[in-house]
């Protein structure tokens, strides 16, 4: 699959989260890269700081990203019913952190 269905899928699967989940984000930016530079096997990555760890944080800064890596999602999935349920996940995950919900939350809850 190319990057700009790939993107087209996560759009669509982001659209597809309820309202209480994404009206909340601040300041964040999605992004699909097609793997991590550090060669590492990750889904998705959260850079920034959690709304847990934020205190004078707002004025001027970058927002923070939440990265989809393309080519680990295509590697483990058979076909798009299967890629569109990891990208969901995917996305959970990542935004989950964002509020400050740490792995071993997300475990417990199941989307770990």
């Amino acid at each position: 699959m190319d990057p700009d269905e790939f993107e087209r899928l996560v759009v669509d699967e982001l659209d597809r989260l309820p309202d209480e989940m994404v009206d909340g984000l601040e300041n964040v930016v999605f992004v699909v890269e097609d793997a991590p530079e550090n060669g590492e096997d990750l889904f998705g990555l959260y850079e920034g700081f959690a709304l847990t760890e934020r205190g004078q944080y707002g004025l001027g800064e970058l927002p923070d990203r939440i990265v989809v890596y393309r080519r680990a999602h295509l590697a483990a999935c058979r076909d798009e019913a299967e890629l569109r349920k990891e990208i969901h996940t995917t996305l959970v995950h990542e935004i989950a952190h964002f509020y400050g919900i740490d792995d071993e939350q997300l475990h417990d809850l199941g989307w770990a």
